[in-house]
């Protein structure tokens, strides 16, 4: 995949970096929010985003949980941002999908 089409994603959903901070500039001058960005991100939605590494693949997961814990979504990448990156692609897209009025509980895998 990589982090080019995982920044796409991020783009196609209406994401700006009008707000920089927390974020990261790709080689082609595309701000995209960093680890710590997109887990405040989620927060901020009401999930909670962990990244692991998995060693057998050589890749890492992403995967969000609702505050109440119960699984919403995940996705893999090569890297802990590539991943982090697709995955709040997704969390907009889904979201947006709701409707405005959406809450984590709406919101379906």
């Amino acid at each position: 995949m990589g982090l080019d089409f995982a920044i796409d994603e991020l783009y196609a959903t209406g994401w700006t970096a009008l707000d920089s901070a927390g974020c990261l500039r790709h080689a082609d001058g595309r701000w995209y929010p960093s680890f710590q960005r997109a887990v405040q991100e989620f927060k901020s939605s009401g999930y909670d985003l962990s990244v692991r590494h998995i060693q057998l693949f050589d890749c890492y997961r992403a995967e969000w949980r609702a505050a109440a814990g119960s699984p919403s979504g995940a996705v893999v990448g090569r890297t802990q941002d590539e991943a982090a990156v697709y995955a709040l692609s997704h969390l907009r897209r889904r979201a947006a999908a709701s409707g405005p009025l959406a809450s984590p509980a709406h919101v379906a895998v």
